[in-house]
């Protein structure tokens, strides 16, 4: 059973840092392109990040570009997003997606509030 479980999220003053993980079970982990995306209020989800397989490429919204990291860890399965400079636009439902080939996975998300 493919699962995809994301966490790290919460509420977090405009300025702060959080460090979102997305733990991943089910299927060849190490062989899927990682990517989060996120989904605010009444808006389409947008690409916040991704990396390839190996970890050696990746790719940032520009929304986030310059205060935002992807990783991943393939021993354990994981895949995270540390994000700085927080400000009340990058509120949103973050979600964790897998994909490979025509394979493509999502978790349930978690929320990201930056109010003061």
């Amino acid at each position: 059973q493919v699962q995809l479980v994301e966490s790290g999220g919460g509420l977090v003053q405009p300025g702060g840092s959080l460090r979102l993980s997305c733990a991943a079970s089910g299927f060849t982990f190490s062989s899927y392109a990682m990517s989060w995306y996120r989904q605010a209020r009444g808006k389409g989800r947008e690409l916040v990040a991704g990396i390839s397989s190996a970890g050696g490429s990746t790719t940032y919204g520009d929304s986030v570009k310059g205060r935002s990291t992807i990783s991943r860890d393939n021993a354990k399965n994981t895949v995270y997003l540390q994000m700085n400079s927080l400000k009340p636009e990058d509120t949103a439902v973050y979600y964790c997606n897998a994909h490979y080939r025509t394979y493509d996975y999502w978790g349930q998300g978690t929320q990201v509030t930056v109010s003061s």
